[in-house]
């Protein structure tokens, strides 16, 4: 029998690593708060991602949730944004008090359409969360334009971008602040995990008085904060995982130069292309069925059938969510790119140890429907 192939796999350090750098909390007996694992993972990526400030979270929706709140952005204000993303995208917007205002994408590599930004702009608007799509990265020159010219914050969703940069630049550098998530998932994982770079340094404080009660000392609580400590083993996680990052970045390149050489200029499939300047981090692949001789929902059902676990990523909408019915901006309609790539996304498994093997085997299966 063939093994089960899912949609992602964890990277992990081995087991012996793992132990050896957890060992000093068997000694030490700190957890959590802030200890020596903590304070180690923030500066590695300080240095890696080469930003200013680092503020780790223990999961990334909370460093989204909270470095929106940083802003400090009146109630009822309107925030750019797009539909084609995870539900935390839109939810941290909207637990913020905050109304969400949905762009379309652009049909080249789906990220935000920077073009189409400028009319939504109204006297409500405070900030633009533009998302980086795939391990994609948005039109970030425009958009830092446009936030300039109108006074609006942007602060990016990038939980898809770690280590992804354009014209040598990591994407923790664009915009008043961006979000990344090291869920078990992604390109970097702590387990659970996440940050908030940035280059304002009077966000530090803040950010980290709302992770951690407000609380600055044993007699002192300045703010109302809340819980969303990064603990000492999802630090150490990040420390080893670091240590291999780049090594997984390039066989994830290798899955992803198969599945182009299977699957590019195909009739009915269409692939995200490389964008120029940009150097991608490989998280996902994702493949758009507009007719190929079956839906993306046969492929992903044909998939199933032979173990396979793709995902319809990003589906549905965010803007079609029931919890949204009420939103002024509810529905598909104003965003039609979005719903049609939706409606015909489906990203095939991707991770450092598929082998190439199985990406053969994935897309003898994907062909096949295409040939029924």
């Amino acid at each position: 029998m063939s093994e089960h192939i899912l949609v992602t796999r964890s990277s992990m350090p081995d087991f012996e690593e793992y132990c050896e750098e957890i060992r000093k909390l068997w000694d030490s007996h700190w957890l959590t708060n802030m200890g020596v694992e903590h304070e180690t993972l923030q500066k590695l990526l300080e240095d890696y991602l080469g930003c200013s400030h680092v503020v780790l979270y223990t999961n990334g929706h909370l460093a989204l949730e909270n470095v929106i709140a940083a802003m400090r952005f009146p109630k009822g204000g309107e925030v750019i944004t797009t539909p084609f993303t995870f539900a935390s995208t839109t939810h941290a917007i909207v637990r913020n008090g905050l109304t969400p205002i949905f762009c379309d994408v652009n049909p080249e590599d789906y990220t935000i359409d920077a073009d189409k930004i400028e009319s939504l702009i109204t006297d409500k608007t405070v900030a633009i969360v533009p998302v980086h799509v795939y391990g994609s990265m948005c039109d970030v020159e425009r958009i830092g334009e446009i936030g300039k010219k109108y006074g609006l914050k942007v602060i990016y969703d990038a939980a898809h971008a770690f280590a992804v940069k354009y014209k040598g630049v990591s994407s923790a550098n664009f915009g008043d602040a961006s979000m990344f998530s090291f869920h078990a998932t992604k390109v970097f994982n702590t387990i659970e995990g996440g940050a908030v770079c940035f280059p304002n340094d009077a966000l530090v404080e803040t950010l980290n008085d709302m992770k951690n009660f407000g609380i600055r000392g044993p007699e002192s609580c300045v703010f109302v904060g809340g819980n969303a400590k990064m603990n000492e083993f999802q630090a150490a996680m990040g420390i080893c995982n670091l240590r291999h990052l780049d090594r997984e970045i390039k066989k994830r390149a290798a899955v992803t130069e198969r599945y182009f050489a299977r699957l590019d200029g195909v009739p009915g499939l269409r692939l995200r292309k490389p964008q120029k300047d940009v150097e991608s981090n490989h998280a996902y692949f994702p493949v758009v069925f507009d007719g190929f001789g079956a839906t993306r929902n046969e492929v992903f059902d044909a998939l199933e059938e032979h173990g396979i676990t793709a995902r319809k990523y990003f589906y549905p909408l965010t803007s079609s969510f029931e919890c949204y019915a009420d939103l002024p901006t509810a529905g598909t309609e104003k965003t039609p790119v979005a719903a049609f790539l939706a409606d015909r996304v489906l990203t095939l498994p991707m991770y450092a140890d598929l082998s190439l093997e199985n990406v053969d085997r994935i897309c003898d299966i994907v062909l096949a429907c295409g040939r029924r």
